[in-house]
């Protein structure tokens, strides 16, 4: 019994070791901002979106200007073309809506889905050959576990100089000519991985002080945690216990360097010349060989049980080779005190969700799913395979997953706030939604959709986004849940047709209701219904048979908008308010065509931007009697469907 219970507690350590951190998005815009009167901000418009293309054609480096203007874009080492092209292209667009005004920005796209880290930066001024070491950019990641600091410390600044000292030799035959990586096995880790890279603008002194001085910040400010990414507009430092994408797939392993034996300390009697007897020897000596062959055994059946874990938890991959954490049911039961009812955070259509505690201190939140809940095993299958990818600073992070015997969980990072609805729905809690922080969430979901339509490896359509489906951090900050019914398209795809119409009424776009046909616009409409009920603080189904937005588009053409604003926003700027309920008309527009990109979306959110928002037309009008009459509402069910207005639960019908 304690054999099992230590093995247990061994693999729930070794699990616990691996859990990734997820990777948030920072944009570094500086304090200056350049003139409306002259053309800097044209000049910027044309060349950061020509960065792309040309930083392939320059072999991964690309140095340019125009006008005032001086830009700069680079890619990881060992890229694939169309990886650098799609991370060079996301950065440039991102830094034009978020860093607007402003005459100086960059950003270092972390490693994650893409496969690739790159560098967008411009400036004002000239840049190229001249190091700079801020603003800084620092992730760093969850607490480490209890371990000897001292002996991690020691063995971690010994692969950091080494690493140095490789990426600043500058490698004359590559356009990126500062690069390094390495990997160690330390003695409390199996595994530490490590890169970094310079600008190769710099030289090769500059190089190596740009980045012992990331490094030594990373060590005062952040240590003690697992994993960090530290970036200066010159230079970039990550390191992880696993190998973030495809940089460290030749790399030979490096073991910690050895520890000094102690000295044999001889025993006082000894000294004196005492002589042991045979019997004396065997009573000393056996114990002491029996001990040992029994510390051998374990740490055999430890090393091996270690890569049987490792082993397994590679087998569990996609086909882009991201892993996937499989946790161990007894690990979850512990966790969550099986699934006690005091841990338990909510119930929903497919199951109950739970709060657990790992023992590194992390909060988790795991989704047990019900037996007969609808979400079969192609749900969570895709639910798994989908977040493994994903990784935003507005979507929530899946850990791992578990599915032994009649179980199927995923395992989330826990989100303290809960969903979007228990504030906005809520009489007593809507006060605590202020207008700031109603646009932080309103923006966030947009960017957490945009990345999913745009500038994820593929186009992601979601097709269950409600504001319970938006959970809230700490902060107030949104993070889009729940992807057991996304859907993938290729970038070149923009639309798909199903016969198994999945969702929640009241959310989904009319040609989806009507006809099964899907596409980011879907996603869109639901977003825009989201948008209004923000602002109305209002349930879409409180306005009877015809919803929310054409209620709205009814005050809009009234000429009376400010009728649907909630009360808590009165002594809020009238003007803001009427220009988001201009977007969430746009969103939910009947014609599809019509409504906006969740890329033009963001740019009509930012509060200092000058672009004209164009007039909303009719928006859609779906009422109960389009998706089938109420007495015939259970007879064109299938056996595993499941029906049900309310906003918690998910809705499967099949359209005429």
């Amino acid at each position: 019994m304690e054999k099992s219970v230590l093995i247990q507690f061994l693999n729930f350590l070794l699990i616990v070791l691996l859990t990734i951190d997820g990777v948030h998005t920072n944009f570094l815009c500086g304090d200056e901002t350049f003139s409306p009167n002259t053309t800097f901000g044209d000049d910027l418009k044309t060349l950061l979106p020509s960065l792309a293309s040309n930083v392939i054609a320059q072999r991964g480096f690309y140095n340019a200007s125009l006008g005032g203007v001086y830009a700069l874009a680079l890619c990881r080492k060992h890229y694939e073309d169309q990886d650098c092209r799609r991370c060079v292209d996301r950065v440039s667009r991102n830094l034009l809506t978020q860093c607007q005004g402003k005459a100086e920005a960059y950003h270092w796209e972390a490693e994650n889905d893409a496969n690739v880290s790159c560098l967008v930066r411009y400036s004002n001024l000239p840049t190229y050959g001249k190091l700079k070491l801020e603003p800084l950019e620092n992730i760093p990641h969850s607490s480490l576990p209890s371990t000897n600091l001292t002996r991690f410390t020691e063995e971690f600044r010994a692969m950091a100089n080494r690493t140095i000292e490789d990426a600043s030799k500058a490698d004359e035959s590559s356009a990126l000519k500062y690069y390094g990586v390495s990997s160690a096995e330390f003695t409390d880790f199996p595994e530490v991985y490590m890169l970094m890279q310079c600008t190769p603008d710099l030289s090769s002194g500059d190089c190596k002080y740009c980045l012992g001085e990331i490094v030594r910040y990373n060590l005062e400010e952040y240590w003690g945690r697992i994993g960090s990414t530290i970036a200066v507009p010159s230079c970039y430092f990550r390191w992880d216990l696993y190998p973030f994408v495809g940089a460290f797939d030749n790399l030979e392993r490096v073991s910690a360097p050895p520890r000094a034996p102690q000295p044999f300390q001889e025993d006082a009697q000894t000294k004196k010349g005492r002589t042991l007897q045979p019997w004396s020897i065997v009573v000393a000596v056996v114990p002491t060989v029996i001990n040992m062959f029994v510390f051998v055994a374990f740490v055999i059946a430890y090393r091996q049980m270690r890569r049987r874990i490792y082993a397994g938890i590679n087998k569990n991959s996609d086909s882009d080779g991201q892993s996937m954490l499989r946790f161990d049911l007894g690990m979850i039961l512990i966790a969550t005190d099986e699934f006690s009812a005091e841990n338990k955070l909510g119930q929903g259509g497919f199951g109950s969700v739970y709060k657990g505690i790992l023992p590194s201190g992390q909060e988790i939140a795991v989704k047990r799913l019900a037996g007969g809940s609808g979400q079969g095993d192609l749900e969570f299958k895709n639910e798994v395979l989908l977040l493994t990818r994903l990784q935003h600073r507005n979507l929530v992070k899946l850990l791992g997953f578990c599915n032994e015997g009649d179980e199927e969980i995923l395992v989330y990072e826990h989100v303290p706030n809960s969903s979007l609805d228990h504030f906005i729905f809520d009489e007593d809690k809507r006060w605590l939604l202020t207008w700031d922080v109603r646009c932080r969430i309103i923006e966030g979901v947009a960017r957490g959709l945009l990345y999913l339509h745009e500038d994820s490896q593929l186009r992601i359509i979601h097709r269950d986004l409600k504001a319970s489906n938006i959970l809230l951090d700490a902060e107030m900050n949104p993070k889009v849940a729940d992807f057991g019914m996304a859907r993938l398209f290729n970038m070149d795809e923009t639309r798909g047709e199903t016969s198994r119409v999945v969702g929640t009424y009241g959310y989904m776009a009319p040609e989806y209701v009507r006809h099964g046909q899907f596409s980011a616009k879907s996603d869109v409409y639901s977003f825009g219904v989201m948008l209004l009920e923000m602002i109305s603080g209002e349930r879409n189904k409180n306005f009877e048979a015809e919803g929310l937005p054409a209620f709205a588009w009814k005050r809009w053409v009234e000429g009376e908008p400010q009728s649907i604003i909630d009360p808590y926003l009165s002594e809020h700027p009238r003007n803001e308010i009427i220009k988001l309920i201009q977007i969430g008309l746009l969103c939910v527009q009947e014609n599809a065509a019509k409504r906006p990109t969740m890329n033009s979306v963001i740019v009509w959110l930012a509060r200092d931007g000058t672009f004209a928002i164009p007039n909303p037309t009719e928006a859609a009008f779906v009422t109960l009697p389009l998706l089938v009459k109420p007495a015939e509402r259970y007879m064109n069910m299938s056996k595993d469907s499941k029906f049900s207005v309310d906003e918690v639960s998910i809705t499967v019908l099949h359209p005429r």
